[in-house]
């Protein structure tokens, strides 16, 4: 063949995708986009965003409560790891006395078919809600917070590098959860509106 300057087609092999620990159950769209909730802790929706800078990456892991739009959890990591879904939640449900009633929706993302994240909803009694395939819509609201944040904040600062910008996104948080007044909550904060309500 060298000799001829005869070369072969071989057809390219498919990688796999596979992650270790990630579990093939089917996990039902339960939400089916209904993203209201008349309580605290109904109904939770999660996801990841990223942010680039200067060549560099910042991943945001974030956990709202739709009674209220607020960001109940979050963490920020350089690359999208597992323990950055993993310690969101272990943090959002340290919170909660009784979680039993609870429902939590995401994507398909590969971090929330891992047994250990399957598990902790488990062991807490919540139920696991996916978004259907390729349907961003599915998580419309979490969705929108990004675009926010994005927006309000992110698309505005020329930042220095990825610590600078990981401190304002915290800072982002506390004023969108504590300040910033949205009209379907009359006005108030989230916050401001969670314990007006819990007063009552």
């Amino acid at each position: 063949m060298q000799k001829m300057g005869l070369r072969s087609l071989i057809r390219a092999k498919k990688r796999s995708r596979l992650v270790q620990g990630v579990s093939d159950v089917h996990v039902p769209n339960v939400l089916k986009r209904d993203f209201c909730a008349t309580a605290p802790n109904q109904k939770w929706v999660t996801d990841i965003t990223e942010f680039k800078v200067h060549g560099q990456k910042l991943y945001l892991s974030a956990c709202m409560d739709l009674y209220n739009g607020e960001i109940i959890a979050h963490r920020m990591a350089e690359r999208p790891v597992f323990e950055l879904v993993f310690g969101t939640f272990e943090m959002a449900l340290a919170s909660l006395e009784d979680s039993s009633k609870l429902t939590v929706h995401s994507d398909q993302g590969w971090q929330y078919k891992m047994q250990p994240y399957r598990a902790m909803l488990a062991h807490h009694g919540v139920t696991q809600s996916m978004s259907r395939k390729g349907n961003c819509f599915d998580n419309a609201a979490i969705e929108s917070f990004f675009g926010t944040l994005k927006a309000e904040y992110f698309h505005l600062v020329s930042f220095d590098g990825l610590a600078e910008l990981k401190a304002g996104v915290h800072d982002y948080i506390r004023y969108y959860n504590q300040e910033r007044i949205k009209l379907r909550l009359h006005g108030l904060s989230p916050v401001k509106y969670r314990l007006r309500n819990i007063n009552c």
